[in-house]
């Protein structure tokens, strides 16, 4: 199994006891769906290596507390922290015609609504509740809010999300330059 051919479910954030539990950050957004989970894939030095689970509770805030099998002690546990979680695509719900999941849209061009087309999807960043959506325009990294009144939907057929961007986002990116070469003093 590959990360091409699996999503990223959540995170290991921390140990949990003595008994080799650990704390899993179910980055979802229906944590409830992977309750009756029975396997993930551990990211291990690059790797994704099977781990069944014995247990799992569903804590508030998308975090869960896990037994894995043959994770009997805090040493185990200890060693998996930090680790990602991922699940084989075929485990994705499948979504309406214009929704998407992320790694779905790497590689999509972005076309606003006033401007057309921009530039294509290398990523989307999932940063403390907020997510974003890296696109390359004009040699700069814009990143994109994912909020529903900018990000209106995507148009699979010919691999385009369609957007409404905020008035001057582009101009942030775009004008850094002229802004930190303005002088600070006259001499």
């Amino acid at each position: 199994m590959t990360q091409d051919n699996c999503f990223l479910l959540g995170y290991i954030v921390r140990t949990h006891g003595t008994a080799g539990n650990v704390v899993i950050f179910l980055d979802v957004d229906y944590p409830d769906d992977y309750d009756g989970l029975e396997s993930v894939y551990v990211e291990i030095k690059g790797e994704l290596v099977p781990y069944f689970i014995q247990d799992i509770n569903l804590q508030k805030q998308s975090n869960a507390i896990v037994s894995f099998e043959d994770v009997d002690t805090m040493a185990k546990a200890q060693a998996l922290v930090g680790s990602s979680l991922y699940l084989p695509l075929e485990n994705l719900e499948p979504l309406g015609e214009e929704d998407f999941y992320y790694h779905e849209i790497k590689g999509y061009t972005v076309v606003d609504q006033t401007i057309g087309e921009l530039g294509i999807i290398r990523e989307v960043y999932s940063l403390n509740g907020q997510d974003l959506i890296a696109m390359d325009y004009q040699g700069t990294e814009i990143l994109i809010p994912t909020a529903v009144e900018i990000v209106l939907k995507a148009d699979k057929l010919n691999k385009q999300l369609l957007v409404n961007l905020p008035e001057g986002l582009l101009d942030v990116y775009l004008d850094k330059d002229s802004a930190a070469n303005t002088p600070d003093d006259a001499d």
